[in-house]
């Protein structure tokens, strides 16, 4: 790639309506011939009130990424001839209350090279696991960001991979596919930490439906434990959404096996609580809506976690929101989410960047992409 560091720099970049927001990479006015490389960025910021705490906690803070996470990326393909392009994708987290990177890392949120071709795209580095995207995508509302987001109770809660080759085919007649594999690389063992999986889709119209399966194996070093604590997971998400016009419906069913299987956060306050009463053998339901009403976008939700173990931690939450679009580029948001934990559970209200720390959140914010 031949493109100078002042033409990433001063380059255009756009956001276009999908959801609230979403990148457009057509910015090439002051990029050299056959570069195509785009800047883009999201930064959104709220206040987040939080109740219902097992440790103390912030109980009203302002918060970056609630609905969408903040970032800055470049991303850009080179044709190579023969319909083949080389692609590439940097993007960084951005914890735009603090100026701080999300989670110590420069490109945490995506960082691959691959190509595409007409056979379909072959892509390797740190990129997002299926799973999560066939939840947050096809499934949520809420769009896996705000107090709604149906990552705080379903599927698993790791979003991305590392060492990952990952393959997404062309879609025939309203079908594709997908699958990835990330390698271990473990001293140990190849087999782990590695991680796969693969998605089956439908989309045609008002129709949207994508089946899912995602293994990850995860042994996590616990001083004075022998052996190391097993968090593997096996997941399987059927996900749906329909366009009635007035309205879109979305729907998902999930499988989950393992004690890594269901959401938890080895960085809240209480994560020694989480792994020991983490569930092994769960079902997801969700059921939810989104009506466009002018200007705004009304968002509701239903989750629910039931646990198949003994202990029975089963959880239910329920979420209402709303956006409001200012232009293209820049909304508005709010919601509110209140998980119900039975038995012991301890699940908590999140958003699209932070795991939570109580059993209650409000969310009110605004979101700009660039």
């Amino acid at each position: 790639m031949k493109t100078s560091y002042l033409a990433l720099v001063v380059m255009g970049s756009c956001v276009t309506a999908m959801g609230p927001l979403a990148l457009c990479a057509q910015a090439e006015a002051n990029v050299p011939a056959g570069s195509g490389a785009t800047v883009y960025g999201v930064l959104d910021a709220g206040v987040v009130a939080e109740r219902g705490c097992a440790a103390n906690c912030a109980s009203t803070k302002v918060s970056a990424g609630v609905a969408s996470g903040s970032r800055l990326g470049v991303q850009g393909r080179e044709a190579l001839g023969n319909d083949v392009a080389a692609v590439y994708t940097l993007e960084a987290g951005v914890q735009n209350d603090t100026g701080q990177s999300e989670e110590g890392r420069l490109f945490g949120r995506q960082a691959y090279v691959g190509l595409d071709s007409r056979l379909g795209a072959l892509t390797l580095g740190r990129q997002y696991n299926l799973q999560y995207q066939a939840l947050s995508e096809v499934a949520d509302p809420f769009k896996g960001g705000m107090a709604g987001s149906a990552g705080n109770l379903a599927g698993y809660g790791v979003k991305r991979y590392d060492n990952t080759v990952k393959y997404v085919s062309p879609a025939l007649r309203g079908v594709s596919a997908a699958a990835i594999y990330s390698f271990g690389e473990s001293p140990y063992s190849r087999a782990r930490n590695r991680a796969y999986g693969a998605t089956l889709g439908y989309s045609a119209g008002a129709v949207n439906v994508s089946v899912s399966h995602q293994r990850k194996n995860n042994l996590i070093e616990a001083e004075g434990t022998v052996p190391a604590i097993d968090m593997s997971a096996r997941n399987t998400l059927i996900a749906a959404n329909l366009d009635l016009g007035l309205a879109t419906a979305f729907a998902a069913v999930g499988v989950n096996k393992g004690y890594g299987s269901s959401p938890w956060d080895p960085s809240n306050a209480y994560s020694s609580l989480a792994l020991s009463m983490s569930s092994s053998d769960s079902r997801d339901t969700l059921l939810g809506v989104s009506v466009p009403v002018g200007g705004f976008n009304l968002l509701a939700s239903y989750v629910r976690k039931d646990d198949r173990d003994l202990s029975n931690r089963d959880a239910n939450q329920v979420a209402v929101g709303l956006t409001y679009s200012l232009s293209k580029r820049s909304d508005f948001y709010a919601s509110y989410a209140k998980i119900h934990n039975k038995n012991g559970a301890r699940y908590t209200v999140g958003n699209a960047s932070d795991g939570g720390r109580g059993d209650a959140a409000f969310n009110l914010g605004f979101r700009h992409g660039f």
